[in-house]
């Protein structure tokens, strides 16, 4: 997959840097890419006609490919199954390996009494920095219950790891599922940003800041038309704070403030919510430069535009609704309340144009995609400049 996604984890070091890498999902994982863990992104596995030999081998049928992929992913897990707790695994039937991270694994369980599935977050929590991303999640999912934030249903905690026992999504992310439809309309875009914002409006009420909201942790619980979406990804959500300093997240959906290393509020999550009403809308990135300084620039300058395909066809309404969380000035910016009972989104852009906005969105994402390929060995090599700009970072 080449470059995967950059995340800014809290300043409890500051012996390394970041690299800058990709942070839009590749058009070519919605037709067959590997599942994602909601906080890295699995290596793309290449399927067994990518030979190295001289004789040519015909594809697999795509029931053939799920039966493979299926296998590897249980191969996976049987190398994992051997770490879980022998009371975890009493209860839970370990099916398939799903997602890794630096102090995570995820897999994909069967209820043994219920057969129901589920996902287990297998963290490790020896080293501080994997006990402190642990109790963030932790803190945030043991307080929240809603239909659109991914509900944690029972915790085993031991000395050297904690599992955590959440809702399975199955339905893919965000923009999977807007390529993977084929009809796209500013209609259905308010479909998805409406449960999004209940979501987090729903957090925000009670004091829980994410800090790491990108079309990524959005997640459909089931394939169905019919699926609720669910905000997920707790990492790097704090609890309580009505005023945070500390520099995190995803570059492309900072808000100035953070990048600024102001006091900032949850508002830089209405925010981000921005940034993604643009990349749902049209495929492409309100900011996006071929440095992370550059971007920094941008984002605190508040430079981007509608032009190009297919704004021209984008509702005033829509633009308006952006524009107003894309406010540089925090306390001007839409509210989760406010942004929920916005025009455009009230009447699910019913002035709107009809007009399917898919194969400029798929586009659009095909070629940034290309883009960040070819720009990711350059754009590493500035990350280190980025310390002249004021900037610092720990390493994920």
């Amino acid at each position: 997959m080449g470059c995967g996604n950059s995340k800014v984890l809290p300043e409890a070091s500051k012996k390394s840097y970041v690299s800058v890498v990709q942070s839009l999902v590749a058009f070519s994982k919605a037709h067959g890419g590997d599942d994602d863990e909601p906080k890295k992104r699995l290596e793309k596995q290449r399927g067994p006609w990518f030979s190295t030999s001289v004789k040519c081998h015909q594809p697999p049928s795509n029931s053939q490919q799920l039966i493979i992929r299926d296998g590897r992913q249980q191969d996976k897990a049987a190398k994992y199954k051997d770490k879980f707790d022998p009371r975890v695994t009493a209860r839970y039937d370990i099916k398939a390996l799903i997602g890794r991270g630096s102090f995570s694994r995820v897999v994909r369980v069967e209820h043994r009494a219920t057969r129901q599935p589920f996902a287990i977050k297998m963290m490790e929590v020896e080293a501080p920095e994997g006990r402190e991303v642990c109790a963030s999640e932790l803190a945030v999912l043991q307080r929240v219950s809603h239909a659109n934030v991914i509900q944690l249903i029972e915790v085993f905690q031991f000395p050297q790891r904690v599992y955590m026992v959440l809702e399975l999504a199955t339905g893919g992310e965000l923009l999977d599922r807007v390529v993977s439809r084929g009809h796209f309309t500013e209609r259905d875009a308010t479909q998805a940003l409406r449960m999004v914002l209940a979501g987090v409006g729903y957090l925000h009420d009670l004091g829980i800041t994410h800090r790491d909201l990108k079309p990524e942790n959005l997640l459909y619980y089931h394939p169905g038309a019919d699926s609720r979406l669910l905000v997920t990804d707790f990492g790097l959500a704090t609890f309580g704070g009505t005023s945070m300093g500390t520099t995190c997240g995803t570059p492309e959906y900072m808000a100035p403030e953070v990048l600024l290393r102001k006091p900032y509020t949850c508002a830089v999550d209405m925010w981000a919510l921005g940034v993604i009403t643009y990349i749902v809308l049209s495929g492409s990135m309100p900011f996006e430069e071929d440095s992370r300084t550059r971007l920094y620039r941008s984002i605190v300058r508040g430079k981007y535009s509608f032009h190009g395909d297919p704004w021209p066809s984008v509702s005033n309404l829509a633009k308006d609704f952006i524009q107003r969380l894309l406010a540089l000035d925090s306390a001007t910016r839409l509210t989760a309340d406010q942004a929920i009972r916005h025009c455009w989104v009230v009447t699910m852009a019913a002035s709107s144009s009809v007009r399917n906005l898919h194969r400029s969105i798929s586009q659009n994402l095909r070629q940034r995609a290309s883009r960040s390929t070819s720009r990711c060995a350059s754009m590493l090599s500035t990350s280190t400049r980025s310390l002249a700009s004021g900037y610092s970072y720990s390493s994920d």
